[in-house]
């Protein structure tokens, strides 16, 4: 167990991808092809989320006052805050190359969308799966700073005050369990909207590379950040646990996600 450091830490959390199974009269939506496969919340990791997000916010300011930009139709959107799936090719080989150097670390965990094990384990219950998802990325994560603030993106009744509460509260408690150790650190929690913070829009950014390699097969992405993603956690990948863990050292790859 790690001990911990005497500092303020800011963790910025995001969803990927969509939690719904079922649609109108008990339909599978992913069967149809009108849903995910998988669910992901991940976090970013600051110790100096002001300096940061002043550099990522002058890079946004840059690039929606340059005339070369102007002409396209994405860059209304971009006016208003970053977003890997908006923004076009060009501000997003900016972004990354922003945050390929910046400092920063990023923790992600994948829910594989199963009817039969949401039903029994969530109830099918968005707002219970974030929750849950929440819980287990911070289990033994809220010991490491004296001092930690976690911003919510909000996402309507599935990220709500009381649950966010809920999920932090239950990591503290099964991390007590596990270490005997009470959890004395200063922890708070907020939900924000995207827009109105900078490093949840980075956030965004981060898990648009996991969703890529899941969803498209699409590598590019998270190679070129790889080093700065931390962890990512194939929780409900029965088949290669315990080797459901990726990490820099263990990165992900096709052959080991499939079949998604």
């Amino acid at each position: 167990m790690k001990k911990t450091e005497n500092i303020k830490v800011n963790y910025y959390f995001d969803e990927a991808g969509d939690p719904n199974i079922l649609g109108r009269k008990g339909v599978n939506l992913i069967e149809k092809e009108q849903a995910s496969k998988i669910f992901m919340v991940g976090y970013f990791e600051s110790k100096n989320p002001k300096e940061l997000s002043k550099t990522i916010e002058d890079l946004r300011q840059e690039i929606i006052n340059d005339d070369y930009y102007k002409e396209i139709p994405s860059i209304k959107k971009t006016a208003k805050m970053f977003h890997a799936t908006d923004d076009c090719q060009e501000v997003r080989e900016k972004v990354f190359r922003l945050l390929k150097k910046s400092d920063f670390t990023f923790y992600c965990i994948v829910a594989r969308k199963k009817e039969d094990l949401f039903r029994k384990k969530f109830d099918l219950q968005s707002a219970k799966l974030y929750e849950y998802l929440v819980s287990k990325l911070l289990e033994n994560r809220l010991h490491l700073y004296s001092e930690i603030d976690l911003y919510f993106s909000a996402m309507g009744n599935t990220v709500r005050q009381k649950n966010m509460s809920d999920a932090v509260n239950k990591a503290i408690a099964i991390f007590e369990e596990k270490w005997g150790k009470k959890n004395e650190n200063k922890i708070r929690t907020f939900i924000q909207q995207t827009s109105e913070i900078t490093l949840l829009q980075a956030a965004d950014y981060v898990l648009w590379t996991i969703q890529r390699a899941y969803q498209n097969g699409d590598f590019r992405y998270y190679n070129y950040i790889k080093e700065k993603i931390a962890l990512v956690h194939d929780i409900f990948d029965f088949v290669k646990y315990p080797k459901n863990y990726y990490t820099p050292k263990n990165p992900l790859e096709a052959k080991k996600i499939d079949p998604v």
